[in-house]
């Protein structure tokens, strides 16, 4: 492996030592630099150098168990007067001229670079976690700011004046240097807590929700500090006016401004046809609201960071649009931006004893502040010794915060280089130290059984069908099927409260649009269904229903709606199979615009109503992966609804088969497979009742079963044949025809379906 890695990690300064010819058109470069005249080959040079290194140094980071922030702030030292400006400084001066014009080029990617990474750090806060955790988060993180904040405070107050850039100023460095010691890395302490496969478990999600408290505390701190520095002296009429106009744009921000923000990503989501739209608008809100935290006296960051937060909760975002955001920033700004800061870093500035000596004691400070803050918060919070001990661990990581911080307070003229170079060494090693240490702590610390049970519960949660369910397109008419389609719809929704589509059909008059009055019923069906489930669970949310008329044929009209993204269309329209049992032409045409998975709803009567508490939801299983998927969305209503699930095991195998199979092999099957689904219902406490017909047709097995348990509502898995025409078989179509309860029939996408049908 080291072999390998040894061409990537030296490979931009091998460039440089090994092809002397390259420093030719360098030098004229820097020669047009010191004329003040800006170089793009220069600076090429200088964003390709940042990119290959610390991408490069960050992968070895990542493959010893480190993050790759601290690789690429390593690149920094290495190409920078540390290392390489210590070996050849003609050269690193070369490349990286001290040039006003030409620092202000590649400082200028860096800065915006400060924003996009201040934007991917708020997508990453989870605000529904915070209020999960509650107070144990709150008060580690209220006592692992001040105790640090108040030690970084003295500590600046006592430190010598030849380490401030202006002595008359000291308490705003003192305040800046409190900020710096004080605030965890949420980015570095949620990757470390994953990738060590704590995150579900609740010391895990302590430390990053006192993380989320920190950060978002430090930002809002940092803007008001950075309000005092604008004015060199603690002037209360400014710092009023900062506190003031902070809390007014975090208001406005989390009211109006977070559906602001879900509405401009919807729009651009939905009808803009350009490449990488959502993108696009995510960028001008982060821009938008990083001027208004300018205007309003505050620095940037705080803008982006709040941009952040609303762009990470909006409901459509998609897992495509976040990598692709994610990609650019991690690939081409966080290595420019933290190389750069490590570029900024001289070491060698630090080499008298009394400079050694005092960086020593800011990492000791440092450290010790956030130890006795988190210990204390934790018991405080009712931790005990061990689980305070874990968290203390988590939160000493400074990582890429600190750096940025610290970024800022060097370009304002309030921290010296040599203060600069102390607080990027403290954050380097902080980072290093709380892997290892977090790994010790945590293998002390194994789960209660309550605690496996949830752990159990939210893994099955992670593969199942609903919960990967983000957008769901609901297509109704005014009948007694759309309206228990809305229904569960809503049950669906509810939890994660995600967004439904409606589109109304009206099947007596297919050429004319929807009268105006036509949805309110399925409209309020949802929005009844999904707000009781909420209220239920503990959830907060509305569920955002929006309604859409069709203007062209309902295949066209559903293929319009599905390029926008979406998991799963439920159909609930009457007369939806024929008198031959066929499904009617209106659900055929409806599903030919649709290729993801279908749910369709065939309601019973007039008044057809949705399982009540503790009505009976029967439910056939087979083992195969479309049962399966039919039993995850049956315990999601289930749980919904408060009803009780009866499992019926049929047999799917018959003749030569079947006979190989024995009866032995049979009964062994239905035990296994009513078992699995029976342990997955378990998990949420459901009542579950289950029986067995293997010798019985299926069909004839689910009307027999449905009538003797008086089922409320009958949810059925099944694959759609291959062919140009809509069909589930003559099972399902018998069931369809035949049985006296309301069906729920799910099925497979249509790829999925001729995936197995070639196999």
């Amino acid at each position: 492996m080291g072999r390998r890695l040894r061409p990537i990690v030296w490979g931009g300064i091998a460039v440089v030592l090994i092809a002397p010819d390259l420093m030719a058109p360098m030098a004229h470069a820097a020669a047009a630099g010191a004329e003040g005249r800006g170089s793009e080959f220069l600076l090429l040079v200088q964003v390709a150098l940042l990119i290959g290194v610390g991408r490069g140094l960050g992968e070895v980071m990542q493959r010893i168990g480190q993050p790759s922030v601290i690789g690429e702030l390593l690149a920094g030292l290495l190409l920078g007067p540390s290392l390489f400006g210590w070996i050849w400084p003609s050269a690193q001066a070369a490349i990286f001229p001290p040039t006003p014009t030409q620092k202000a080029m590649i400082e200028g990617i860096a800065q915006f670079g400060i924003l996009l990474l201040l934007l991917l750090t708020g997508m990453e806060i989870d605000l529904k976690l915070v209020r999960k955790v509650g107070r144990p988060a709150v008060t580690i993180s209220l006592f692992g700011i001040a105790v640090p904040f108040a030690c970084g405070f003295l500590l600046g107050e006592v430190m010598p004046a030849s380490l401030l850039p202006q002595p008359e100023a000291r308490l705003v460095a003192s305040l800046f240097l409190g900020t710096a010691l004080s605030i965890s890395s949420v980015k570095i302490v949620a990757v470390v807590v994953r990738e060590m496969n704590f995150m579900r478990r609740n010391v895990g999600q302590i430390i990053v929700a006192s993380a989320i408290i920190d950060d978002t505390i430090g930002w809002i701190i940092i803007a008001m500090i950075f309000s005092v520095a604008a004015h060199g002296t603690l002037d209360l009429a400014s710092v009023g006016q900062a506190v003031l106009g902070t809390l007014l744009f975090l208001a406005l921000s989390f009211t109006v401004g977070r559906r602001l923000v879900v509405l401009l990503i919807r729009l651009a989501n939905d009808h803009l046809v350009s490449s990488s739209a959502v993108v696009t608008v995510i960028l001008l809100v982060m821009s938008a609201m990083a001027l208004t935290t300018h205007l309003i006296g505050v620095h940037t960051v705080l803008g982006a960071f709040v941009a952040g937060v609303l762009v990470g909760e909006s409901p459509i975002l998609t897992r495509q649009i976040d990598e692709r955001l994610r990609g650019l920033i991690t690939s081409l700004f966080t290595p420019v931006f933290f190389g750069l800061a490590g570029l900024d870093t001289d070491l060698t500035q630090l080499r008298t004893p009394e400079l050694l000596l005092f960086t020593a004691g800011l990492i000791v400070v440092a450290s010790f502040g956030k130890f006795a803050g988190a210990l204390a918060g934790g018991a405080v919070g009712g931790l005990n010794h061990k689980e305070s001990l874990a968290l203390a661990s988590g939160m000493n990581a400074r990582g890429s915060t600190e750096v940025i911080i610290a970024s800022i307070g060097l370009s304002i003229g309030v921290l010296s280089q040599n203060l600069f170079s102390m607080i990027v060494i403290m954050a380097i090693l902080t980072t290093l130290a709380m892997p290892p240490m977090l790994r010790t702590a945590l293998a002390r610390l194994p789960p209660q059984q309550d605690e496996k049970e949830r752990l159990e519960r939210e893994e099955f949660e992670d593969k199942s069908f609903v919960s990967n369910v983000e957008r769901l397109l609901l297509a109704v008419d005014n009948g007694a099927s759309a309206r228990l389609a809305a229904h569960i719809a809503g049950l669906l929704a509810g939890p994660g409260a995600r967004p439904i589509t409606l589109l109304q059909v009206d099947d007596h008059a297919p050429d004319a649009a929807a009268s105006p009055d036509a949805p309110s019923s399925s409209e309020a069906a949802v929005r009844d269904a999904a707000k009781q489930v909420a209220s239920e669970s503990g959830t907060q949310g509305e569920v955002d229903v929006t309604t859409r008329a069709r203007e062209t044929t309902w295949r066209e009209a559903v293929e319009d709606e599905a390029r926008k993204g979406f998991d799963l269309m439920l159909i609930g329209v009457d007369h939806a199979i024929t008198s031959e049992g066929d499904l009617s032409a209106t659900v055929r045409e409806l599903a030919a615009g649709f290729e993801g998975p279908l749910a369709l709803v065939v309601a019973k009567g007039p008044s057809s109503a949705p399982p009540p508490p503790n009505g009976r939801i029967l439910v056939p299983v087979s083992g195969r992966g479309v049962s399966r998927r039919g039993a995850e969305v049956a315990i999601a209503v289930a749980r919904a609804s408060r009803a009780r699930l009866h499992l019926l095991y049929i047999s799917t195998t018959g003749g030569e088969g079947a006979n190989r199979a024995g009866a032995d092999g049979e009964q062994d099957r239905a035990k296994q497979v009513l078992a699995d689904a029976t342990e997955a219902a378990d998990r949420y406490r459901l009542g579950v009742t289950t029986a067995a017909r293997g010798k019985v047709n299926p069909d004839i097995a689910i009307l027999e079963e449905a009538a003797a348990v008086k089922a409320d509502l009958v949810i059925l898995g099944a694959d759609r044949l291959q062919g140009e025409v809509l069909d589930f078989g003559a099972i399902v179509s018998t069931v369809l025809t035949r049985s006296e309860a309301p069906v729920l029939l799910v099925s497979a996408d249509a790829d999925q379906t001729a995936r197995r049908s070639t196999a």
